[in-house]
């Protein structure tokens, strides 16, 4: 039997619930009326990582967001090629820029501001580029234009971050490190390279630990010692009896504890899924929803002994689709792959994790509370 941290169940438990999973699908999709299907959580959950990231950031203005949201919800019309509707979004999108650019930018801490004030500037030529887009009916470049606007959004938005910021961490982890921000991490492997966003403004703690072990050197040369098609990919297992790090402090293995924020909720839960704390229905701020999801792995048994072994969610929109899935609320997401998915799709358990390189945001890294 494998040492991994983690136990996802036998090859046989895996194909026999894939098949179920497959057969409860497909009963839900020839027996919902389509209004029902419309509301499923399946239907309107966020599957961009970077829209993810976004929606994440702990910031309190709702102009940007709101402007955020609408052009990301512009996918619907341009799939039904809606290009009237879609005129319509980017028309109103130029207004509320045009009406709410003072109250956005008197947001933004004020030595900062004229950095914002030229990213609205660009938000402003973008929307024009997109306007021109939807008269032209030029899906392609529709779509690049926008993935531009919202890439400059996102850069406002992370200038609304209050700098320092830090979220409250029960003292009984004061002793374990933490991430203050986000870090880009380069995942090198023997058949490429990943790029992730760490986040560690919703999962401290465990971005905390990643980022240590990652400065550390701890996850170079590493198998991966578990692949599930459709399901995870899993790392981090080191070599000879031990399961996890050894913090070379106190001899003993390092555990970090489930980490899970939901949004509106004041508190992150730690050590609770949500079944424990009656959150059936409840999408986290960091979900599993994406080909390439950040997850920290622990025991079957225990919430709280996590220490170094970590898994890419590999999302299948049959099998685990986004806000319907096995994971949430059970397992700590901690960021996203954010390119290489071409290099994800390819990786098993002949593959090797060459090194894992944190190439911005170390510095937010703190040792302990």
């Amino acid at each position: 039997m494998p040492k991994s941290r983690q136990h996802w169940g036998s090859p046989l438990t895996h194909q026999r619930l894939k098949a179920v999973l497959v057969t409860l699908i497909s009963v839900a999709l020839f027996n919902l009326a389509a209004p029902a299907w419309a509301a499923l959580p399946q239907g309107n959950a966020v599957k961009d990582p970077t829209a993810i990231l976004r929606d994440a950031l702990p910031f309190d203005q709702d102009d940007i967001r709101q402007l955020q949201h609408r052009l990301e919800l512009t996918s619907d019309d341009l799939r039904a090629k809606r290009w009237s509707a879609l005129g319509k979004t980017v028309s109103r999108s130029q207004a509320l820029l045009k009406t709410r650019r003072n109250t956005i930018l008197d947001a933004v801490p004020e030595p900062l501001r004229d950095q914002a004030t030229a990213l609205l500037t660009e938000v402003d030529a973008g929307l024009e580029q997109m306007a021109a887009q939807v008269k032209a009916v030029n899906k392609p470049a529709f779509i690049i234009d926008r993935r531009t606007t919202l890439t400059r959004i996102g850069d406002v938005e992370r200038l609304l971050v209050q700098d320092g910021f830090e979220r409250t961490i029960p003292s009984e982890f004061d002793a374990l490190p933490r991430l203050q921000g986000r870090a880009v991490v380069n995942i090198s492997t023997t058949k490429g390279d990943l790029t992730t966003v760490v986040d560690g403004y919703n999962a401290p703690l465990t971005s905390g630990a990643f980022i240590d072990l990652a400065l550390k050197g701890f996850y170079d040369g590493l198998p991966f010692n578990r692949a599930e098609d459709f399901y995870v990919l899993q790392t981090g297992d080191p070599e000879g009896a031990e399961i996890g790090y050894i913090d070379p402090s106190t001899k003993q293995e390092r555990h970090v504890p489930l980490e899970i924020r939901v949004p509106g909720e004041a508190d992150t839960l730690y050590n609770e899924t949500f079944e424990d704390v009656g959150l059936f229905k409840a999408t986290p701020t960091l979900p599993f929803a994406t080909l390439g999801t950040l997850g920290w792995a622990h025991s079957a048994n225990e919430l709280d002994d996590g220490s170094s072994q970590f898994f890419m969610f590999l999302y299948e929109a049959e099998l685990t689709p986004a806000g319907l899935n096995l994971v949430d609320g059970r397992n700590t997401a901690f960021g996203y792959v954010v390119e290489g998915f071409d290099v994800l799709e390819e990786l098993g358990v002949d593959d090797t994790i060459k090194t894992v390189t944190v190439v911005d945001g170390a510095n937010q890294l703190k040792a302990h509370a």
